[in-house]
């Protein structure tokens, strides 16, 4: 699973090997907020020839395809590789019928509609993950406490994990310069059963991968509860020198705990 997500602005083409070159897992060229109105069709065509040029694969966020940018867009990229399309402003499974593009879509939901919708958007056979467009709701729903989001990234997760789909990566952060926040902010995204984060700056990568990597105290109880399952026979709960028992979620939950720890190690 994909854990660090890098957005780099298509008005920008000296950055896009960069960000490849960064250690992100996903690179994201923009094409949407970070490109300025009067720069939208030279941040298309930098997209359309880093695509052509035999690039990595990388996925691209277009504009809302709704509109006459975002239609735009789809004209230009058709028949391009790509590992991904984002699609933002999808409030109903109908928007994404609207993208054409011959690659997976990861739906971003940036309203209350698209958040009500989350689970008809997720279950859409074209859509390979969802994610929340956080400053946007912030916006229209007139947040001023990083709090009042909880009650809608939890239901983004239940949207992905009730079809099916990986796990809701975090929105961005959008402090550069405050790594304790982007730290205390994924970690508390964590909690809630995020799984990674998108940046807008190679300097958040670490930060991320930091707020993922399982505790000291994490490693070692789910290296108890797997060697535990691994030395049992034909048992359904497992019993721990403690005494506690753990049945197959938990023992699952471990191994993807010491997988993840080892990953992020390298």
């Amino acid at each position: 699973m994909n854990l660090t997500w890098l957005y780099v602005p298509a008005d920008r083409p000296e950055r896009f090997d960069k960000a490849v070159t960064s250690g992100a897992d996903v690179v994201i060229i923009d094409l949407e907020d970070s490109v300025a109105p009067s720069r939208k069709e030279e941040a298309r065509r930098n997209a359309v020839a880093y695509l052509r040029g035999g690039a990595p694969a990388v996925h691209v966020r277009i504009n809302d395809p709704a509109t006459d940018e975002g239609q735009l867009d789809l004209r230009a990229l058709e028949g391009l590789p790509m590992a991904g399309v984002r699609v933002p402003k999808v409030e109903s499974p109908a928007a994404v019928d609207l993208v054409d593009l011959d690659a997976p879509i990861h739906a971003l939901l940036e309203s209350a509609a698209g958040v009500v919708n989350a689970v008809a958007i997720a279950a859409h056979p074209r859509v390979a993950g969802v994610a929340l467009g956080e400053q946007d709701l912030i916006a229209q729903l007139s947040l001023t406490d990083e709090a009042a989001l909880d009650q809608l990234r939890i239901r983004a997760v239940l949207a992905a994990a009730a079809v099916g789909l990986p796990p809701v990566p975090m929105s961005v952060y959008a402090n550069v310069a405050d790594d304790e926040g982007l730290l205390a902010s994924t970690r508390r995204g964590r909690g809630f059963g995020l799984f990674g984060r998108t940046a807008i700056h190679p300097r958040q990568l670490p930060v991320i991968r930091e707020a993922f990597r399982p505790s000291g105290e994490e490693v070692a109880a789910a290296r108890e509860i797997v060697e535990a399952a691994e030395s049992a026979v034909d048992v359904g709960a497992v019993a721990l020198p403690d005494g506690r028992l753990v049945d197959a979620p938990i023992i699952t939950r471990a191994r993807r705990t010491l997988a993840l720890a080892e990953r992020l190690a390298r």
